[in-house]
């Protein structure tokens, strides 16, 4: 009897991801097809991943095209394809004109840390309570859930949080040690977390005064995921050192830590290289991905779209008593819940719609900046009927 799938995955792959009772083998938009032609609404994109929709056709074209003239290039030699992106990121980061070029999100904080620490001759890092970077050691030092330290430990030393939200709480955690502050603009893990008004031009305000950097994770909020190219944008605050990832390469594996010339000019020959990093498969792909983002203004639609998907989404919150509040900003968008929602992630790929998550209680929502308004009302539609039945599983 042959396989499926699943049964090979559980087989020879490994235990570590939490798995939903679906294969996916294609994908176009906002649309993902399952083994059996069934499709389905993405409002998951690999957790933000597919910013610009599945399949997109200008980066499928860049694919193709480089694939035909030169896969890898190490970092050794220059590269056409590497050199066009490097100049399209600068143009896109308010004086954050240099890159290192990375695989992935969590190699880009790792990345940032070493220039953090490697510009100041600090040592010390404050993180953010509630803060998510990564689960290699130096990112996983900075990332606040137990459930991910505490099997690993000892992690890296000098790294200390700070209440989210609490100025007062930094300002006693910053010392004349700490190489740089890192935190999220918006906290995506913890269930997108949008911060007081004023407090990350505060954030900024205190590195400014105690001489350490400033690291803003942009990996899930930027992209124009919010309404603006950078989240960091909404609060008009510039980091030292930006960390981006995630919806860069349009679905391919791609990272970047983003810096002023003078701190990525800390670094000496051979301090920080990779293997992979900024090959010329994955640069093609985020030059043509930063070109879709631009010229069809995605983070305006976002701003747009995403003030239907909030109106939709605090109207099942006002509705439903199992539901505690709607938040967000943009398409980056969550419905908290007073109960255990994986039920609820089950009734809704049972109707065709697929839900990111944020812990147990949180509905995280990431669709390609791409959906359109009948998509939206679609997903709007599932949620109210998978909430309604939740509701009256618990309460009758």
């Amino acid at each position: 009897m042959t396989k499926s799938y699943a049964e090979i995955e559980e087989e020879f792959g490994s235990p570590a991801f939490q798995k939903f009772p679906l294969t996916l083998v294609k994908g176009l938009g906002s649309t993902v097809w399952d083994d059996h032609g069934k499709q389905y609404t993405d409002c998951m994109a690999g957790f933000g991943v597919a910013i610009t929709g599945h399949c997109n056709q200008a980066v499928v074209k860049a694919l193709r095209s480089q694939a035909e003239r030169l896969i890898t290039c190490h970092g050794s030699f220059y590269n056409d394809a590497r050199s066009q992106l490097l100049e399209k990121l600068a143009k896109t980061s308010r004086g954050l004109e240099t890159a290192l070029l990375t695989n992935s999100g969590t190699e880009s904080v790792e990345a940032a840390i070493k220039l953090a620490k490697r510009h100041t001759g600090r040592k010390g890092i404050v993180s953010m309570q509630g803060g998510f970077h990564g689960k290699t050691y130096g990112a996983l030092s900075a990332t606040w859930n137990k459930k991910y330290r505490e099997p690993f430990g000892p992690l890296l030393p000098e790294f200390v949080f700070a209440e989210y939200g609490n100025i007062e709480d930094l300002e006693a955690k910053v010392t004349k040690d700490t190489a740089a502050v890192i935190a999220e603009p918006i906290q995506g893990e913890s269930g997108v977390i949008v911060p007081p008004p004023d407090y990350l031009r505060a954030v900024r305000e205190e590195c400014d005064s105690k001489g350490a950097l400033l690291i803003l994770d942009e990996i899930q909020t930027g992209l124009g995921r919010t309404g603006l190219m950078w989240a960091s944008e909404h609060w008009n605050v510039v980091p030292d050192i930006m960390t981006v990832s995630k919806g860069l390469g349009g679905g391919v594996p791609i990272g970047a830590a983003m810096t002023r010339r003078e701190i990525m000019r800390s670094l000496k020959v051979g301090e920080h290289t990779s293997t992979f990093g900024g090959n010329p498969l994955a640069c093609a792909a985020a030059s043509a991905n930063l070109d879709f983002i631009t010229s069809n203004v995605l983070p305006s639609q976002a701003e747009r779209k995403g003030m239907i998907f909030k109106t939709g989404l605090d109207a099942i919150a006002s509705k439903y008593r199992v539901v505690r509040e709607a938040r967000g900003m943009g398409l980056m968008l969550a419905l908290e819940l007073k109960v255990d929602i994986h039920q609820l992630l089950l009734d809704a790929i049972a109707r065709g719609v697929i839900l990111a998550y944020a812990g147990k209680e949180v509905v995280r929502l990431l669709p390609p900046l791409v959906i359109d308004a009948t998509e939206i009302r679609k997903v709007l539609g599932v949620l109210e009927a998978v909430v309604g039945l939740e509701e009256k599983r618990r309460v009758g």
